[in-house]
């Protein structure tokens, strides 16, 4: 296991649609294992495999700070079933650096996915979790949250981040405090 580099906006692998994940084998279950150590190292509550770099239908959450590793997820394959009602989460992303906006999500979802193991789960969630799991799933279709914001609000992250880079006042570090 290793800790893996966080790619950052506008990285063009944060855009591409990511792979399903056919074979659950060593290699997959290394990345996942690097991918959870990378979540807690950075600190955040979710990560998907292309903000590693990695093409692939991966992501991993754990929302609960208080017991890490307890209600860990580790999800292969995810998508989203079903969706009801509708809520506002104020979103950051360990891959969208020094932003976070509110954010139009279904309130409660259903998840199907295959966990390393090769058993096939579903996961209700509302709150955080719900928010969460819509958030990495989105990952892995390629969009970012900053996509699910108006155009006026990411023009002006765009323009923030161009002149924060031109000034070098950042190296793509991520900011402290959780993140999805």
């Amino acid at each position: 296991m290793a800790l893996l580099k966080i790619r950052t906006y506008p990285d063009p692998v944060l855009k591409e649609t990511a792979r399903e994940v056919s074979d659950i084998d060593g290699r997959i279950n290394g990345l996942v294992e690097s991918m959870v150590q990378t979540m807690y190292s950075a600190p955040g509550i979710g990560l998907a495999a292309p903000q590693v770099g990695e093409s692939r239908r991966l992501v991993v959450i754990d929302t609960d700070h208080q017991n890490p590793g307890k209600h860990l997820l580790k999800l292969i394959n995810p998508q989203i079933i079903e969706r009801e009602g509708s809520i506002v989460w104020e979103e950051g992303c360990l891959s969208v650096v020094d932003y976070n906006a509110e954010v139009k999500r279904s309130a409660k979802v259903l998840a199907r996915a295959f966990t390393p193991e090769q058993k096939e789960i579903e996961i209700e969630a509302d709150g955080l979790l719900a928010v969460v799991l819509q958030h990495e799933i989105d990952h892995l279709d390629g969009k970012l949250f900053i996509d699910r914001i108006s155009r006026i609000k990411r023009e002006l992250y765009r323009r923030k981040l161009q002149k924060a880079l031109k000034e070098g006042k950042t190296d793509g570090e991520r900011p402290s405090g959780a993140r999805l």
